[in-house]
């Protein structure tokens, strides 16, 4: 399996890195895909991703650091030049969170559509990637601007989704892929697992957003960590009716498919 969303480049993984992925590779997930926040930390995510095979990065700023700008967008640029580098993101819009407000989170979304859109009309290096997309209880707001922006939503994931059945079928509706980390196996989140269930099993993957989010089997440990993305992809599977080697061996096929991962993976982390 992959993690496809985990934060590597978090505190809770200094000087850690490299015995979290032995960790992981010992459970079977083979890779992982660390995100970035920040143009700033989209240069360290890319020193990790060239720093260890089965690490990956993504190049973007994520909603609630809007109001550490104005951003500089060249190091974005750079990034997602690299083949290390599979996606942009993360971008999006969250309404959990009075702060920052919509008036600076819209405009920081607006700017990196821009840039993609740039990017892909210009054939510059990058161009194409996948989009990887933070929603927090903002699904009518982002999803009409995601259409406007003329980008396809296939080319699109909803991270960590955390709503109910009638807004996954906004998402898949929209064309998007959907993710889902530990939350779906919380007892007080039952529509999450719903939504897990209903979303066909070319469109789902599996992620922890580490170091948050422990599943509930591990709920009390801290940090989450990406072996625990299988907790997950069982706690789904089961609900989903499912084999477990069947589902990881889906959703690792729907990552790689997605982020444009080689098909399989021959060096240990």
């Amino acid at each position: 399996m992959i993690d496809t969303h985990c934060h590597l480049t978090f505190p809770e993984f200094a000087g850690r890195v490299p015995e979290e992925l032995v960790l992981a590779a010992q459970h079977g997930v083979t890779g992982c895909i660390t995100i970035s926040t920040t143009p700033d930390n989209a240069l360290e995510c890319l020193a990790l991703a060239t720093s260890h095979a089965n690490v990956w990065c993504t190049a973007g700023i994520h909603p609630l650091y809007a109001d550490q700008g104005p951003f500089d967008l060249a190091p974005l640029r750079a990034c997602i030049a690299h083949e290390r580098c599979v996606a942009w993101g993360e971008l999006g819009l969250d309404n959990h969170y009075a702060d920052p407000p919509r008036l600076i989170q819209e405009p920081v979304l607006h700017q990196q559509l821009d840039l993609i859109a740039s990017t892909d009309a210009q054939g510059a290096p990058g161009a194409g990637k996948p989009i990887v997309l933070h929603c927090r209880e903002a699904f009518a707001d982002l999803i009409p601007i995601l259409r406007a922006s003329g980008l396809p939503g296939e080319r699109f994931v909803f991270h960590c989704f955390t709503a109910g059945p009638q807004e996954a079928r906004q998402v898949l509706d929209f064309g998007a892929m959907m993710s889902f980390t530990g939350v779906a196996t919380y007892k007080n989140a039952p529509q999450v697992l719903e939504a897990a269930v209903l979303t066909p099993i070319d469109r789902i993957m599996v992620e922890t957003d580490a170091p948050y989010l422990s599943p509930q089997e591990v709920r009390g440990q801290r940090p989450c960590r990406p072996w625990m993305v299988t907790l997950t992809a069982r706690a789904i599977a089961q609900a989903r009716g499912m084999a477990n080697k069947d589902f990881e061996r889906a959703t690792d096929a729907n990552a790689r498919r997605f982020f444009g991962l080689p098909m399989s993976v021959g060096d240990e982390p």
